[in-house]
């Protein structure tokens, strides 16, 4: 008298199956793929100008050209840029 049916089915089977295998998916998908560092975007381009700038202001922050200096070649990298 307690059973009535003979169990779920083949559909309630197949339902599960996907079900299961949507949430490992999903599972795979939001929290394993952020955490190897599958990063889906370009790296942004490199301006060669402003690492040449970066690279003089360095200079001149360790004394190793005066500002008379950093300014000319700063004049000529900035001329050379246009």
């Amino acid at each position: 008298m307690m059973f009535y049916g003979h169990g779920m089915g083949a559909g309630g089977w197949i339902l599960m199956l996907l079900t299961v295998a949507l949430l490992a998916t999903l599972v795979v998908v939001v929290i394993v793929r952020p955490l190897t560092g599958h990063d889906t975007t370009p790296p942004a381009p490199r301006d060669p100008a402003a690492d040449a700038e970066r690279v003089l202001a360095d200079r001149l922050a360790r004394g190793d050209i005066d500002t008379t200096e950093y300014e000319q070649r700063l004049h000529a990298l900035r001329a050379a840029r246009r």
